[in-house]
């Protein structure tokens, strides 16, 4: 159901440059450059993307009250990976990674952090520890 999603930057630079560095770190690269200099990322073209960009009406980014994205990873060790990226790229941890509720065949195992414009980020898994 979800295409893409759009975080806003009030510094792009900075932002391509912590998205470039923490996606590449699980395998995922920039697909599209926009005009406005927004850019996004993805696996491939046949699922959703994740874009960051200025405003559109040109005012300061803000983060939004009680807004996260949330970016599914195959394996529990990309999300301890992308958390720990995150975090030496100057983002802020919100929730390290592990098993919320029970660890099972449903488990959920995620990690939560902010990026460089303190917009919320959740990477996760769901599933036993080995796939």
């Amino acid at each position: 159901m979800i295409g893409y999603t759009l975080v806003g930057t009030n510094d792009l630079d900075k932002a391509h440059a912590f998205y470039d560095a923490l996606f590449a770190e699980v395998g995922i690269g920039r697909l599209m450059n926009f005009p406005n200099g927004g850019a996004a990322w993805g696996s491939d073209w046949g699922r959703p993307m994740f874009g960051v960009g200025p405003t559109y009406d040109g005012k300061p980014a803000t983060v939004g009250n009680g807004v996260m994205i949330a970016v599914a990873m195959d394996e529990r060790a990309k999300v301890d990976a992308l958390h720990a990226k995150a975090l030496a790229l100057g983002g802020s941890c919100e929730g390290g990674p592990g098993v919320r509720g029970d660890d099972g065949d449903q488990a959920f195992y995620g990690a939560y952090f902010r990026d460089l414009d303190g917009n919320k980020l959740c990477a996760f898994r769901i599933g036993p520890a080995a796939a």
